[in-house]
């Protein structure tokens, strides 16, 4: 919903994110809509096609059917990626646009052709507008090619003429972040300062790798890491030091346990390769493909909402395994990911009920305002079914939206928590109406606020109430 209100307002830049996104999402609300299949169905086939190309790495590499097989089903069978791409969110298309660059590498490292190195800077560039974490995926493959017999190509014209073209695209964007002060960089800053993300160390980080990405695929990445440092693989080693850079800068920095996700098909497909290879008997290769099929049916009620809320519970609580976290929030009996789809309606709905309950002549000057980015996006969404105006809000991308033409006369208050924001009212009402449902987040459950006669003009200290975090 966050980037269908980016879509609202195009431009060359947000607070949290690049703009590629939110084109994505105006590009589907003016062809597709904006109902829940038509927002599900590109990350869809970005979940699809990742499958398929995997298994057309694992053939690029030597490996035979079999082979094929077992790395698409690794993919197909893993959580995370069941997870994000039902998702309308950048990190559906991230893993994609990553392996589609590494297929342009394997293409290059079959053809000895440096014309790809055009492409893949290309590949780069749209990949930084979707998401900056490409960057790593880059100073991999550029510390492969050094690191290996490949690094002749940093002599060619077609590696550096992707480099420009990788620069050229983002360009726009790079702009508008140095014209804006670079605001991502506050934005994290004040992320890492209220200890929201969940911060591992190396070992623990390794096991949320194991149990996001299926336990039972553990054998391949650890084995394809391991077949791209052997004889066998030796044409192919880019990859391997790529996945290392991206791995060992995460673990280092404490990055969220997801945000390598999308280098992992890559190395599934060296994996199935090489356990091809080791393993002989076709007994023993059918026996791992059924237990990663297996695996990915008893998995996937954790990752995709296939069950019921309660039938959901009590099958985690028999499984015992709990996903783990990415961030500290209190989530309540759901894990986050899941929690985060209840209850924005209801809030919508009750909002409506207050707001419609006003006269006429107030309601016109009745600004909705929401202390975050997602009570924000959820009245955008949901709120023309319920005659509500767009809401405004201090936080992230809303911030630069500023507030209108709203003076703060009348204000509907969500996700109060009573540390700034009522107590420059002359009047605050508690309406009645409280979002509780009980499968959303605990910290989204709170008292709607009519407030009236704000001490000053609302456009006049807009600049002073900026949240980004």
């Amino acid at each position: 919903m966050y980037y269908l209100a980016c879509g609202q307002h195009l431009g060359w830049g947000y607070v949290d994110h690049p703009p590629g996104m939110p084109f994505i999402a105006w590009l589907v609300s003016h062809t597709l809509g904006t109902s829940l299949i038509a927002l599900r169905l590109l990350p869809a086939l970005a979940g699809a096609a990742l499958v398929w190309l995997t298994g057309t790495m694992a053939r690029m590499m030597g490996g035979g059917r079999v082979a094929q097989a077992i790395a698409a089903m690794a993919v197909l069978t893993a959580p995370i990626y069941m997870l994000m791409q039902h998702w309308f969110t950048m990190n559906a298309f991230e893993p994609l646009l990553w392996m589609i660059c590494a297929w342009c590498v394997l293409r290059y490292i079959e053809t000895a052709e440096p014309r790809w190195w055009l492409w893949i800077g290309i590949l780069v560039g749209l990949g930084l507008e979707m998401k900056y974490s490409i960057a790593l995926f880059a100073v991999g493959l550029i510390l492969g090619l050094a690191l290996t017999p490949h690094r002749r190509v940093l002599a060619s014209i077609w590696f550096w003429l992707g480099c420009l073209a990788a620069f050229l695209i983002f360009l726009p964007h790079l702009v508008w972040l140095v014209h804006h002060h670079f605001p991502f960089l506050e934005y994290e800053h004040n992320v890492r300062m209220t200890s929201r993300d969940v911060r591992r160390g190396p070992v623990a980080f390794l096991i949320d790798q194991a149990n996001i990405l299926n336990p039972v695929s553990a054998l391949l990445w650890v084995g394809g890491l391991a077949w791209l440092f052997t004889r066998a693989g030796t044409r192919y080693r880019i990859l391997a030091w790529t996945f290392l850079v991206v791995l060992g800068a995460l673990m280092a920095t404490q990055g969220k346990n997801y945000y390598v996700s999308p280098v992992y098909p890559m190395i599934f497909a060296a994996g199935a390769v090489g356990w091809t290879q080791w393993i002989r008997s076709a007994w023993l290769r059918g026996a791992y493909t059924g237990l990663l099929a297996a695996s990915g049916v008893v998995l996937a009620p954790l990752a995709i909402p296939l069950l019921p809320v309660e039938t959901y519970l009590r099958y985690q609580q028999a499984l015992g395994i709990a996903p783990p976290k990415a961030e500290n929030q209190r989530t309540g009996p759901l894990p986050q990911f899941f929690a985060d789809e209840f209850g924005w309606e209801d809030m919508v709905r009750k909002t409506a009920a207050v707001y419609n309950s006003l006269p006429p002549s107030e309601r016109a000057r009745t600004a909705i305002f929401a202390n975050s980015w997602g009570q924000a996006a959820a009245v955008d969404y949901f709120g023309p079914k319920y005659g509500l105006p767009r809401a405004i809000s201090a936080h992230n991308s809303y911030w630069l939206w500023g507030p209108r033409d709203y003076d703060g006369s009348t204000m509907i208050i969500l996700g109060s928590d009573g540390n700034g924001d009522r107590e420059h009212f002359q009047t605050v009402i508690d309406t009645g109406q409280k979002t509780d449902n009980p499968w959303s987040r605990e910290d989204e459950h709170f008292t709607i606020w009519l407030c009236r006669g704000l001490k000053w003009d609302l456009r006049a200290v807009w600049p002073k109430i900026k949240h980004w975090g």
